[in-house]
């Protein structure tokens, strides 16, 4: 059976429609600028346990588009989809790249684009990758979604494979930790956000609610000329 992608995020954008964004320019420009080290972060006051969710998320996408490979699966899921939108694909999604699928959505949360990296980061938790079940879980409860959180907590930890409390509880402790010191290792994001506009610009003529479709080679090269300045 052959499936179009934007068919799929079309259907998804009819419950939860993403309105379009403008690109600020001088957000991104200071963005550049604190991830380059050139200034420095405010002090972190004390944060609620919703935001404290968001700023988690923020640090396991930033962290995705950093691991080895990440730009490699990007490219193999762009290749895979085709670069047609509209076009189809055949055979089942979870066929698909999952860890492209993983790394596109962070790309799209990163890029303020939240709907968007919904729809991707259940294609791959769907496909059993626990990173985007983690994500999901963040996500829904910086939304403060208690039920949708658990639900993913839950899938997250599966009896015969999820990970213990122990290591949820280190994970968290992780997250807060990059987000307050930094770490050296991360890929700066201030060159995806006009990537994925382009890429938005390109979805709204195919009527998917606002929802980004797919990535393609040009948004792979990016992310492998910010992975090299490391």
């Amino acid at each position: 059976m052959s499936l179009a992608i934007e068919q799929l995020l079309a259907d998804a954008g009819q419950a939860s429609h993403e309105p379009r964004r403008g690109f600020d320019v001088a957000a991104g420009l200071r963005r550049l600028a604190r991830d380059a080290g050139y200034t420095t972060a405010p002090p972190e006051p004390f944060v609620l346990p919703l935001a404290r969710a968001h700023h988690q998320l923020l640090v396991v996408s930033r962290w995705c588009l950093s691991h080895t490979g990440a730009a490699v699966h990007v490219e193999r899921l762009a290749a895979e989809l085709g670069e047609d939108p509209g076009g189809e694909i055949s055979g089942p999604l979870k066929d698909l790249d999952v860890d492209g699928a993983q790394v596109f959505a962070c790309m799209l949360y990163l890029a303020d684009h939240p709907e968007s990296a919904l729809f991707w980061w259940q294609l791959a938790a769907g496909a059993g990758h626990g990173v985007a079940a983690y994500c999901l879980y963040l996500r829904h409860l910086g939304l403060g979604e208690a039920r949708e959180a658990e639900h993913w907590l839950q899938q997250l930890q599966h009896p015969s494979s999820g990970p213990d409390d122990e290591f949820m509880t280190g994970l968290d402790r992780f997250t807060l930790y990059i987000r307050r010191h930094g770490s050296p290792t991360l890929v700066s994001t201030g060159g995806i956000e006009a990537e994925i506009e382009r890429l938005a610009d390109t979805s709204d003529t195919h009527g998917t609610g606002g929802l980004v479709c797919r990535p393609d080679q040009q948004l792979a090269d990016r992310l492998h000329e910010l992975a090299g300045q490391h």
